[in-house]
């Protein structure tokens, strides 16, 4: 029995929702990179603690 040829326009599928992934990848990527370099120079105050100190 012959295979069936695949449609004309069957490969744009998994080549679009490979280029959907690649770019919500790359994105998060750089929101995780920008939140480090934020958190590590742009911060003003240092964090706060958990730790609660009695005042004397």
């Amino acid at each position: 029995m012959p295979e069936s040829l695949p449609e004309p326009g069957a490969s744009a599928r998994p080549r679009l929702r490979s280029v959907i992934t690649t770019v919500l990848l790359i994105m998060i990527s750089f929101m995780i990179v920008r939140d480090i370099l934020v958190r590590r120079w742009g911060g003003s105050a240092p964090p706060a603690s958990d730790v609660v100190r009695p005042s004397r």
